[in-house]
């Protein structure tokens, strides 16, 4: 894919920023009325005459029911019909994507407010080349555009400090392809959505955007990312 010159350094500043990231109470007693048993007076009256009752003539004896010998065998129960079970859903293929460039193997964390589109146009499972000669899937997006309100990413290379950018925004423009380990946001109407790299989702399920999101970015590429009210500042290294 030929980049012009202007797109290509717009391209290769995000893959360089995009460095490795070492990315109830306790249950009351129960509330049932303990009810104060008050007892009522006893008011004695004359007893009654006795009166002879007849005997009534014994009844048929019951069998009585004998403890189980637990020498008896039992009847073993009938396994799960194994052609019954669910079978498992295997990942989609990941195909090698031949316009993507080399990336860091470890995404870096971003979150964002919202995340909207314009032309978005695919959703797919692609293999990209990572550093060291392996690679790693990926959940590839491309858009005409694509706008990040509150962006905020964090890039932290294996036992040392952490750089954390921020922006009021951070706009794609143009050919965007955005490689992505995986996602946690909610729908413009609230619903929880969680996408990973086995299955793409429907365009449907993020086409109008998405809101309070979290994602692994693996690396992007557009002809121009531009930002506004940028700040950067380090963090330190875990522990």
């Amino acid at each position: 894919m030929i980049r012009r010159p202007a797109a290509l350094a717009a391209a290769a500043a995000l893959v360089l920023a995009v460095t490795p990231l070492t990315l109830g109470a306790a249950v009351a007693p129960t509330a049932r009325d303990t009810g104060i048993c008050i007892p009522i007076l006893y008011c004695p009256s004359p007893s009654p005459s006795p009166t002879p009752s007849t005997p009534t003539a014994p009844g048929t004896p019951t069998t009585p029911v004998l403890p189980i010998d637990p020498s008896s065998p039992i009847d073993p129960v009938s396994p799960a019909d194994p052609s019954t079970a669910p079978e498992p859903v295997a990942p989609v293929p990941a195909p090698v994507d031949a316009d993507a460039p080399v990336f860091t193997g470890t995404p870096a964390s971003m979150g964002s407010k919202s995340l909207s589109f314009t032309g978005l146009s695919g959703i797919s499972i692609v293999s990209v080349p990572t550093v060291g000669g392996g690679s790693v899937r990926a959940l590839k997006i491309t858009a005409d555009s694509i706008t990040i309100s509150g962006f905020s990413l964090t890039v932290r290379p294996a036992g040392g400090p952490g750089l954390v950018t921020e922006a009021d925004t951070m706009s794609l423009r143009g050919h965007v392809s955005v490689y992505i380990g995986s996602v946690s946001a909610s729908s413009m109407g609230g619903a929880p959505l969680t996408i990973g790299t086995d299955t793409p989702p429907p365009l449907t399920d993020v086409e109008p955007g998405l809101l309070d999101v979290t994602m692994g970015l693996v690396g992007t590429i557009a002809d121009s990312i531009t930002y506004t009210n940028t700040d950067q500042r380090i963090v330190d290294a875990k522990d």
